[in-house]
């Protein structure tokens, strides 16, 4: 990302003496050495190196209209990276320009107004746009203004920077498109008919890339219009400004080396000057007098001037990506400028006969990889683009569109950082200007996707016969469905019935729209959590047990308990809504277990007399050392117990501020507990919550363990801070296969290399009540303890010196033991179930419940699915499970001794 939510302007360092800042632009200011897109092969209608036109596929996956001359279309990318395939989603939006009811436009931070931002969807609602995408690259730390020039609505809101390669696309009002670097050219004359050039409008301040790469406000003259709301012009400390007030082309006020202390009045502007052209406003310029200004935008490549008047809108952008239909030369040094990588991306282009624009968003989410800038330009050329641009990507990446019947635009999809949206400084928006029509049809919305047990809401609303939305009332709907196998429709009540898909058909006055249902299945489950997964096993105690599905896609789901069968172990209880309730609890029985099985998934909770969740640490009384460390010379910051604020006063918390910005790479602050050993986790924990004062500086928190066998252990504690103040924060820590007693060694903050001029540098964090929920201290008592060993091709084992006879031998195979789980079980306590229809083995001791299947490499562990390198298999009858995998998980320790072939299982 060029300058985007860390730095672009990264230093600035001012010299007094001389006047001028000397600034540094991450990723734009570098000069840019060519860089070849390498061995070119026509292929269709765009251009792709061999290698990639081997590798590479696009299919489009749907289609549908926004709007009368824009629709929305989402494609399936396929490469090849490391050898392996990726999959990658695009979404594009294809706009007509011949269309005379749809226009392209650029919006502006909030009012439309510069020195302001508001996310991509904020713009959308405030100018009722029918769809937009993130804009043009600006400094995070300067004045909100785009690096690039701007029109918006035919007027010229600010002037391309003297920066090399930085591209923009126009769009004449007569609807033409075009892609190409562009200077600004212009002066000012004064009554008595001197004159004087002027640099640009509207801009903050900067080092150019022309000529002698002076800096952008010495020696030169502005303009700023009342779209620049701010009363600096710029905020810029190194050059003493001039500044003239002109209204209505009559020059009302001159300051001389002083800023006018005044935002733009609506019926005029200011110039603002330095040096030279404040020596020449004080020799040629008077209250009183008529002062005209002149001035046009060059296209680099072919010379051709242009007056911004003639532009509907204009929009910067960065390196170019396509030109002639094949993947174009960077035109500036990609690795330098921090916008390398694969991440989410968004670019724009048109076809060769310039009717149709195409926006394009590359997704990074939970579906989606995101993608390299090379791979954006087979993309981009494999959808027909003949000239195109790369605009702000990374985390800013962000699309809203309108669907059909909808008012306004909603998030396409999950951006870098979930459903957040960056608030940025401009956005590239489709608009409809058709005149309002007649009822042409209506579109249904609701569930797409359901689970079985589960409701689903759908609406009907009215579209036009330009595809804009029409207030029709409500719609009386007839429903039926193409499969009531899978969803039952009972007096306009849709519910799912069981996994697979249906096409729900709504009929009103002899119009019908149409949507896809699916009835999700346990095999694209992700995880399933009933509440907390912790209870009290007594009788008549109540536990709330709202159960939530995460899908394989990334979707969170609220699964009614009822669609759940539910299995009670240990004791006699029922489910209701969303309240498991224990009615006995079985003689003798610590622990309790009811699983919960969605189409065959499973959940647990644990029910145990003991507390679910105990405080760690809450630094009222720390007596061990806390220190600051880091991996990175040039990384500063401190680590210390202090007084709570807010919230907090009163009490005491653990503060970690770091500074990065003398750092490089990938770069760590660490809050380290109790020096370089960490401080003791004694007993098996299931889960980690702590408290966390947010900084928002979109960095990764995490925390790192040392186990009981030396092994490093890290728990991510949130992707991103995207909060500030405190909230509290849970990882699960089951399927980190940590074997305790563990120690927590340090909490600490990351900014990884990929990304990293999105994140602050600097930055405070704090931490209280770290709590573990530990269900070993009630669910792992009464279990046996001591050591057992087996040996290959014996039918023995022995479990603490004593010799016991098994029916059937452990086996080597591909270099893992299989053994029958329940000789484990019968040594070390536990249960386990066969389900031979669905050829499942369910695994039960102390706190853990394991679901594996024959066959499958994946298991389910505590209601969340994990991946392993091996799967059980049947053999003379018997299903053996690899060994190591589920001992571990059951808090057992396997080890395996060569010579004597020969397998000890410890407790």
């Amino acid at each position: 990302m060029l300058g985007k939510h860390g730095k672009q302007l990264e230093d600035v360092k001012y010299n007094k003496a001389k006047k001028w800042a000397i600034v540094t632009l991450a990723g734009v200011i570098w000069i840019a050495p060519v860089m070849s897109a390498g061995g070119q092969l026509w292929s269709g209608t765009s251009w792709q190196s061999v290698a990639e036109a081997a590798s590479t596929n696009t299919s489009k996956l749907s289609e549908e209209i926004l709007t009368s001359g824009a629709k929305l279309m989402k494609y399936r990318y396929t490469t090849t990276r490391s050898g392996s395939k990726v999959n990658v989603l695009a979404d594009v939006i294809q706009v007509d320009l011949q269309n005379p009811y749809v226009k392209l436009d650029v919006m502006t931070g909030k009012g439309n107004k510069l020195n302001s931002k508001q996310s991509t969807g904020g713009m959308a609602k405030e100018n009722g746009a029918v769809a937009a995408v993130n804009g043009d690259y600006f400094n995070v730390s300067g004045e909100m203004s785009p690096i690039g020039g701007q029109v918006s609505d035919g007027v010229l809101v600010s002037t391309p920077s003297e920066l090399k390669g930085m591209y923009a696309l126009t769009v004449t009002k007569d609807g033409k498109p075009m892609i190409d670097e562009y200077s600004f050219d212009g002066t000012v004359k004064a009554q008595d008919g001197s004159t004087f050039a002027l640099r640009g409008i509207n801009k903050e301040d900067y080092t150019v890339e022309t000529g002698s790469g002076t800096y952008s406000h010495a020696n030169s003259m502005y303009i700023y219009t009342p779209a620049w709301t701010s009363t600096k012009r710029p905020n810029d400390p190194s050059t003493t400004p001039t500044e003239v007030l002109v209204q209505n082309n009559v020059i009302t006020q001159i300051s001389d080396k002083k800023a006018l202390n005044m935002t733009v009045p609506s019926d005029g502007y200011i110039l603002r000057a330095h040096g030279t052209a404040a020596t020449w406003i004080m020799s040629h310029l008077s209250v009183g007098q008529t002062l005209g200004a002149d001035y046009k935008l060059v296209a680099k490549t072919t010379g051709q001037s242009v007056d911004p008047s003639n532009l509907e809108m204009m929009i910067g952008g960065h390196t170019i990506l396509v030109n002639g239909g094949k993947a174009a030369s960077f035109s500036r040094d990609i690795a330098s400028s921090g916008i390398g990588g694969v991440r989410a991306r968004t670019a724009v282009g048109y076809s060769q006969d310039g009717r149709y624009v195409y926006i394009i968003a590359a997704e990074k989410n939970s579906n989606s990889s995101g993608l390299s800038l090379t791979e954006l330009q087979s993309f981009m050329t494999s959808i027909g683009v003949w000239k195109g641009m790369n605009l702000d990507g990374g985390g800013s990446t962000t699309m809203v569109t309108r669907p059909l019947g909808e008012q306004s635009a909603s998030l396409t999809f999950n951006t870098e950082y979930g459903t957040e949206q960056r608030q940025v400084v401009n956005t590239l928006g489709v608009f409809s200007t058709a005149p309002e029509g007649k009822l042409k049809g209506f579109a249904v919305s609701g569930n797409q996707t359901l689970l079985a047990g589960q409701e689903g809401k759908y609406a009907a609303k009215g579209y036009d016969t330009y595809y804009n939305p029409i207030a029709t009332g409500n719609i009386p709907l007839t429903w039926k469905s193409s499969n009531n196998g899978i969803v039952s429709v009972s007096n306009g009540t849709i519910k799912g019935v069981k996994p697979g898909t249906a096409t729900l058909t709504a009929t009103s006055n002899g119009a019908s729209s149409s949507i896809k249902v699916t009835v999700l299945g346990g095999n694209e489950l992700a995880s399933l959590t009933a509440g907390s997964g912790l209870g009290s096993l007594q009788a008549g105690t109540t536990v709330s047990i709202p159960v939530t599905a995460t899908t394989k896609s990334g979707q969170s789901v609220t699964v009614p308990a009822d669609s759940l069968t539910w299995e009670f172990i240990g004791f006699k209880g029922k489910v209701a809504g969303d309240q498991l309730t224990v009615s006995s609890v079985n003689d003798g029985a610590q622990v309790g277990y009811a699983i919960g099985r969605y189409d065959g998934y499973s959940t647990v909770v644990v029910l145990s007399t003991a507390a679910s969740e105990t405080i760690w640490e809450n630094f009222e009384n720390v007596n061990y050392p806390i220190n600051f460390t880091t991996n990175a010379a040039g990384v500063t910051g401190s680590a210390a117990v202090v007084a709570g604020t807010d919230e907090k006063a009163g009490s005491k918390v653990l503060q970690l501020s770091y500074d990065m910005t003398g750092g490089t790479g990938k770069m760590y602050a660490y809050a380290q507990l109790n020096g370089s050993t960490g401080k003791d986790v004694s007993a098996t924990a299931t889960s980690m919550s702590m408290d966390v004062m947010g900084d928002k500086s979109l960095n990764w928190l995490r925390a790192e363990f040392t186990d009981a066998k030396g092994k490093t252990v890290y728990a991510d504690l949130s992707k991103a801070i995207d909060w500030n103040g405190w909230k509290k924060v849970s990882v699960d820590l089951n399927g980190l296969n940590m074997a305790y007693p563990a120690k927590l060694k340090r909490v600490y903050v990351v900014n990884v290399e990929e990304g990293q001029d999105e994140r602050a540098m600097t930055g405070t964090v704090a931490f209280d009540n770290i709590a573990f929920t530990m269900p070993s201290k009630s669910s792992e008592v009464g279990l046996p303890t001591g050591t057992a060993s087996l040996v290959l091709g014996q039918k023995s084992m022995t479990v603490n010196g004593t010799t016991k006879t098994i029916d059937a031998t452990p086996v080597l195979k591909n270099g893992t033991t299989y053994v029958p789980i329940k000789h484990v079980l019968d040594a070390f306590g536990g249960q386990a179930n066969w389900d031979s229809k669905n050829q499942r083995i369910t695994v039960i001791r102390g706190s853990k419940l394991i679901d594996l299947v024959v066959g499958q490499k994946e298991f389910v562990l505590n209601g969340k699915r994990q991946s392993a390198t091996v799967a059980p298999y049947v053999s003379g009858g018997r299903t053996l499970v690899p060994l190591r995998l589920v001992s571990e998980q059951l808090g057992l320790t396997v080890k395996w001794e060569q010579n004597t072939k020969t397998v000890t299982i410890s407790s």
